[in-house]
């Protein structure tokens, strides 16, 4: 597994550097992780020393496994070979691995020969690998015989992974300086990281800015912040950006990394000016469709896919979407809104993808689609209070703009918005009530328990917790951030401040669930032009989805009525949407309308005296034999967010083919 250009990375940096901090950022989002702990335990009377390893293990998410390999170092070599594709190896760190090496207990070894078939070993690896070494060339020579062996050794343990890696980076007081990047030669700069904090306070370390290729404004942009910002806990991803790591219990009171339109002063208000898609593109591409050289009558309703795809990408020939992210948002509400649901569930569903299993992990994989779990703030029951605090929705949408940023800078060209959560579902409905004036029956769909059988009485109890929540704030605002507060939750914010985010960066949304059409209503009174980069792939026969999508005029493509959890219905239908833009974009038009001559065959002079006009049944030579050496269509164009428009005729034919 390839990001931006490597396969294989080696981080060097001093005592005390951040350089496993910024190693467990690039590693972070990976769904499954190995960590390789090379450092001995050593005197148990060391408590400085145990508190390091302490420190370490702490850092580590409960889904990464851990081995061992400080009783054989030529265990190392073994572990990398046998690691498989969908794997991510973190060693951590090579001077452990070297003091092992050196170490009497393990001799008879050849120090030269093992670290010749770990740099081997790293070369032939499936997996993508990070390794962590000490840089310890830069000071003075030990003045002991063991202190110069364990130097001479691990200069060229590190000059010999250094080689067999695909990039290098040094960490130098927390900043990266990458060394040796495969990325560098398709980037116009390099990136610029935020300063990083001691290990003692992760949550502030910004590190993941470079793994993401975004570029944060400096500090003292982020100083002009009137409040801090505040960010949701354990983001993960098969590909980067890695996210800060929060304090312990206080998850949403760490600072953020802050990207460039956030940091400079962007303010999240009504009447936002976002871009729209190109006007032009969505018809011209449809138009083109029907000179294309199909036997039937063509794509059918599916041919909405192509205008979309075309407007959003500004080109009449749109290429299928490349590089797809989902964002999973996690998050429960309390109180009535959850009713019927199992304690515990939407938690299992979460650790499920974050682990690669489950159904939307599967057909992520399938599709070759990266996946991020994002754990959004519980909900306080909103029959009771309001869901959330006015800062922390100004901080959830803002955080989804930032993962709307981040996918962005990484090149996803399409994003897919689901969400996990106990009473998300009556939470939407609460929104729609708000936004739409729907009785909360008419969106609420019915509770199925783990059995299969319709729980009534929960299904009322939720009915009767959003009926309850509205007549609470019957005399509240119905502002966009009012109903959020109020109604909305952690997920549907952050889910608004994605759709937001990749508006402004003109990335598509497929919406799939309650919660994504629910930040759609409510995005519409901060950006209107939100909704136009929405995609809505099937309604899944769920009454709220239907009720939203018909308010934001969004036609659901299918009507499968697939109820596989919000996220997993819009990936079984991405390969049927990208063959659909894979096949338009690559088939020439037909014989008949790409003719080399100027005369049009659909006949603009009335007058002439062609016998094909007299005679229906007359065939003419040239169309039924086209010359083959007539160009087809060219070639898809390279997949992208809003790549500019060819310049080239695309102009539909004047003579359209009968079906």
């Amino acid at each position: 597994m390839s990001v931006d250009g490597w396969n294989t990375v080696l981080v060097l940096g001093g005592i005390r550097s951040g350089k496993s901090e910024f190693a467990e950022s690039l590693v972070s989002n990976a769904p499954v992780v190995r960590y390789v702990a090379t450092a001995p335990e050593g005197d148990p009377e060391d408590t400085e020393w145990a508190t390091r390893l302490a420190a370490h293990r702490a850092r580590r998410p409960g889904s990464w496994t851990t081995e061992e390999t400080t009783e054989d170092p030529r265990r190392l070599a073994d572990v990398l070979a046998s690691a498989e594709t969908n794997e991510t190896v973190l060693v951590d760190d090579l001077g452990g691995w070297v003091t092992v090496l050196l170490d009497p207990d393990h001799q008879p070894a050849d120090d030269v020969a093992t670290i010749a078939e770990l740099a081997e070993a790293i070369s032939g690896c499936a997996a993508r690998v990070v390794l962590v070494s000490p840089e310890v060339g830069l000071s003075l020579v030990p003045t002991t015989p063991l202190g110069r062996a364990f130097t001479d050794a691990l200069g060229a343990a590190n000059r010999a992974v250094a080689d067999a890696c695909d990039a290098v980076v040094l960490v130098v007081a927390g900043q990266p300086v990458w060394l040796k990047s495969v990325a560098a030669a398709t980037q116009p700069a390099a990136p610029v990281t935020e300063p990083a904090a001691p290990v003692a306070e992760p949550a502030a370390i910004a590190t993941a800015a470079t793994a993401a290729g975004t570029t944060p404004v400096a500090a003292s942009l982020a100083e002009t912040e009137p409040t801090p910002e505040v960010q949701l806990p354990d983001v993960l991803t098969h590909t980067p950006p890695a996210t800060p790591t929060p304090e312990p219990g206080d998850a949403w009171a760490a600072p953020t990394m802050a990207l460039p339109m956030v940091a400079t002063g962007l303010v999240i208000q009504p009447g936002m000016e976002l871009p729209m898609p190109d006007e032009y593109a969505g018809p011209q591409a449809v138009d083109r469709l029907a000179t294309l050289d199909v036997p039937g009558a063509g794509l059918g309703v599916l041919d909405r896919v192509v205008g979309f795809a075309a407007a959003t990408q500004g080109t009449s020939t749109p290429a299928a979407w490349g590089s797809v992210r989902v964002l999973l948002l996690h998050g429960d509400h309390a109180g009535g809104a959850s009713a019927g649901t199992v304690a515990g569930e939407s938690a299992r569903r979460a650790a499920q993808a974050r682990a690669g299993q489950g159904a939307l992990a599967r057909l992520a994989a399938e599709s070759g689609a990266s996946l991020q779990v994002v754990d959004t703030p519980a909900a306080a029951p909103i029959e009771d209070q309001p869901a959330l605090a006015p800062e922390q929705v100004e901080s959830a949408l803002r955080y989804g703009w930032r993962l709307a940023e981040q996918a962005a800078d990484a090149g996803v060209q399409l994003l897919v918005l689901g969400a996990c959560g106990a009473g998300t579902e009556a939470a939407a409905a609460a929104v729609l009530a708000a936004t739409a004036g729907a009785e909360p029956p008419a969106v609420l769909g019915r509770v199925i328990t783990d059995s299969g059988e319709i729980d009534d009485a929960a299904w009322m109890t939720r009915c009767a917790a959003v009926r309850d929540a509205l007549h609470r704030t019957r005399r509240s605002s119905r502002g966009a951030k009012d109903i959020l507060a109020e109604l909305g939750g952690g997920d549907v914010a952050v889910a608004t401040g994605v759709l937001l985010g990749a508006t402004a960066r003109r990335v598509p949304v497929m919406l799939d669930g309650p919660v994504g059409l629910a930040a759609g209503m409510v995005s519409r009174d901060l950006a209107g032009q939100a909704r136009h980069w929405c995609l809505l792939a099937d309604h899944g026969g769920h009454p709220a989805v239907r009720l939203a999508a018909d308010v934001l005029g969004l036609t659901p493509l299918l009507d499968l009525r697939l109820d596989l959890g919000e996220g997993a219905n819009a990936l079984v239908a991405l390969p049927l949407l990208r063959s659909v833009l894979a096949l338009a974009a690559a088939l020439p038009a037909h014989p008949s309308l790409d003719g080399g001559d100027d005369t049009d065959p659909a006949g603009d002079e009335p007058e002439s005296t062609d016998p094909s006009y007299a005679d229906p049944s007359y065939a003419d030579p040239d169309l039924t034999e086209p010359d083959v050496s007539e160009p087809d269509f060219a070639e898809p164009e390279p997949a992208g967010p809003g790549p500019a428009s060819t310049g080239t005729d695309e102009q539909p034919a004047s003579g359209l083919r009968a079906g």
